[in-house]
């Protein structure tokens, strides 16, 4: 694979999500991964957090199998695992031994709640990891319960992006000084992470605990998303006063005095009651044909089936199709280094 980490070889032990989605990003940029899952697991061939592999059918469980695993990670840059706790330490194949077998070895490890800590042996999902970072709070309406956003903030921004971050870091401090080292990347972490700015708002006193109040949160008329006439929806991000301007003029509204009061709290509410009104006069397109590429900060909200067709997608070849799979290209992108195109895992290698 071509890419910024071309000649890198990562161990992959199989998982499911955070973990495969790290070495999917490693993957995407140049290194070699080799994925070790069970031998005749299935496979499926259509799943984009699977690309550009190479897959060894292992069992982890037997002297041949672990033999095989550490000849493999003594060749490798690093090794990815998604294990509780203690289990690769269990089947001998822990950081103290393969970093014995391999001293310049990233050792990186996918949890929930991380290695240490009063939870690390519970059980969990992305919903709990975000819940117990003080993130799935504040997502949702006023008056609502907390709406899990999927699990991109847990699994993949705070776990599997994060994991990917902490290799690649780590990488670069073997390359320096030929010392491994491992990498306890938790979604609790990551997810808390995420809301950095967050915490600096609340510091600052403009972010309350209250959901669906704030400006971020769907709590400004100026910021949040509204239903067209054809039962599509459209988001509105319009911030800055010069933005908000044209949101007014663009929308008909620069003679409507209530909007002058743009951060007056207690006008939001009527504000967005007015809006609401006035994007179900006209249908999605109707609206992407006035505000489309303007300062409002607009954008149509498409669905999973809509956004690769859409012109700006295409331009930028965002989304590729590999095997027959439509899915996200490798991002990001360089001026110097090409990343391949990405191609779709077709079965195991060998078994042992």
């Amino acid at each position: 694979m071509a890419g910024p980490l071309a000649g890198l070889r990562i161990i992959e032990l199989a998982g499911i999500g955070p973990g495969p989605f790290a070495a999917m990003m490693l993957a995407d940029h140049g290194a070699e991964v080799i994925r070790i899952d069970r031998p005749g697991a299935r496979i499926d061939t259509r799943d984009p957090l699977l690309r550009s592999r190479r897959l060894i059918g292992v069992d982890l469980k037997s002297p041949e199998g672990k033999a095989r695993v550490r000849d493999l990670v003594k060749t490798a840059d690093g090794l990815i695992e998604g294990f509780r706790p203690g289990v690769t330490e269990r089947l001998g194949l822990g950081p103290d031994v393969l970093l014995a077998d391999n001293p310049r070895l990233v050792y990186g490890r996918m949890t929930g709640w991380g290695q240490t800590g009063p939870y690390a042996q519970a059980a969990g999902h992305d919903l709990n990891y975000i819940a117990l970072a003080g993130a799935l709070h504040a997502y949702g309406r006023a008056g609502d319960k907390p709406t899990p956003p999927i699990n991109m903030v847990g699994d993949f921004g705070g776990g599997g992006m994060m994991l990917a971050f902490g290799m690649v870091s780590a990488l670069l401090h073997a390359q320096k000084t030929g010392q491994g080292q491992v990498i306890d990347a938790a979604m609790t972490d990551g997810a808390a992470t995420l809301m950095a700015m967050i915490w600096g708002f609340r510091a600052n006193g403009i972010w309350s605990d209250d959901r669906g109040t704030n400006m971020l949160d769907t709590g400004a008329h100026f910021y949040d998303t509204y239903e067209t006439l054809d039962g599509k929806y459209v988001s509105i991000g319009s911030i800055e006063p010069q933005f908000y301007a044209e949101l007014r003029r663009l929308a008909g509204l620069a003679e409507d005095k209530n909007f002058d009061a743009q951060m007056d709290r207690s006008a939001w509410g009527p504000l967005k009651a007015k809006l609401t009104a006035l994007f179900l006069t006209r249908t999605r397109d109707e609206w992407c044909a006035i505000m489309e590429m303007t300062d409002v900060c607009f954008a149509p909200v498409l669905s999973m089936a809509e956004a690769p067709a859409h012109p700006h997608n295409a331009a930028r070849g965002t989304f590729i199709e590999v095997g027959g799979v439509v899915q996200p290209a490798p991002a990001p992108r360089y001026s110097a280094t090409v990343c391949d195109t990405p191609v779709m895992t077709t079965g195991f290698e060998s078994d042992l």
